[in-house]
């Protein structure tokens, strides 16, 4: 069981999943563009047994979409594990630790931490931004209001700390290459509790990245979930390729260009691809964002034998702290 843990920091069940050793699979919705939560609540009740979270993203690409706390109270009461997204892009601290509070008062329980994407990507492209902290700062806020049941401004949260399991991110295929095993470690030290990283296509990238995490010794303070992206066609992975911070090798788009059936290669890639992770050291799940093509997800976690996903041990759920008591780190 790797990174062990000696008390439990919060009371998610994917905290719990990790910590029993178990390999961890989440995955992603993304909120309509609309005030519907018909297929927010849909896609839940069709991953939360397939998964162990659903992440609900912040208004990706930087087009505004239902909020991804509103999204995480949908997939909560469709008996899904909502995993909350929150970038830096919209919000100040203010308005960040208040929606934080809320969201833990609403029972959500996971947060990952992200910068976001720029305005410029977005079809709203004259907004101004916010950054008033950055991805790190905010994973040690989060911390702080946590563990030292305080504000960023050093105020004490006297009542019901939001006792939240935090994640983040990281890009393997970024460069400079050797700087994101750095930049993973200040995110773990700021207090990242599980990492989710960008969709891979490239596994000897990859490996040579997760190669460096466990000879830092990361894998054992950090719970890391390989990113998969099912595509649906040669296109799509061209497409991908052409965005910075994605390596796609030319052999896999040259796969899909002589696939009959595109979609069902594109299941097949993803599926050897998390098999080939499985045998990576220190990878502990994997997080598969099938963008606006969620229902491959029960059926990639099918055929690459991530079912039935695995329960909650007893002795993991008595080792839960009770709300409201701080815990150790």
């Amino acid at each position: 069981m790797s990174p062990a843990a000696a008390a439990f920091k919060t009371d998610s069940k994917l905290e719990r999943i990790l910590s029993q050793g178990d390999f961890a699979v989440t995955a992603e919705i993304g909120p309509p563009k609309s005030a519907s939560s018909k297929g927010v609540r849909s896609n839940a009740a069709m991953m939360k047994d397939v998964t162990d979270g659903q992440n609900l993203t912040d208004n990706q690409t930087a087009i505004v979409r239902l909020s991804s706390l509103a999204a995480s109270v949908h997939v909560k009461e469709a008996g899904g594990e909502p995993i909350m997204q929150m970038v830096c892009r919209d919000r100040n601290r203010i308005a960040m630790q208040s929606d934080i509070l809320g969201a833990y008062s609403l029972g959500i329980r996971n947060l990952v931490c992200l910068s976001g994407d720029h305005q410029s990507f977005g079809n709203q492209q004259t907004a101004k931004n916010v950054y008033d902290i950055d991805s790190i700062q905010l994973i040690n806020m989060v911390r702080r209001m946590r563990d030292d049941h305080v504000l960023l401004s050093g105020e004490e949260i006297k009542v019901a700390p939001p006792k939240m399991y935090i994640g983040a991110a990281a890009n393997p295929f970024a460069d400079p290459f050797e700087f994101r095993v750095l930049r993973l470690e200040k995110k773990i030290n700021a207090g990242a509790d599980f990492i989710q990283t960008q969709c891979v296509f490239d596994l000897e990238r990859f490996a040579r990245f997760m190669e460096l995490v466990v000879k830092r010794g990361l894998d054992k303070r950090v719970h890391i979930l390989a990113g998969v992206t099912p595509a649906k066609s040669d296109k799509a992975l061209r497409y991908m390729k052409t965005v910075p911070g994605m390596m796609v090798p030319d052999s896999l788009i040259e796969r899909m260009a002589k696939a009959e059936n595109k979609e069902e290669e594109g299941l097949n890639i993803a599926v050897e691809t998390i098999k080939a992770m499985r045998q990576i050291p220190g990878v502990h799940g994997v997080h598969i964002m099938a963008i606006a093509w969620e229902s491959a997800v029960p059926v990639i976690a099918e055929r690459a034998g991530l079912l039935p996903r695995p329960a909650i041990r007893e002795e993991t759920a008595q080792a839960a702290p009770a709300e409201g008591k701080k815990t150790a780190d």
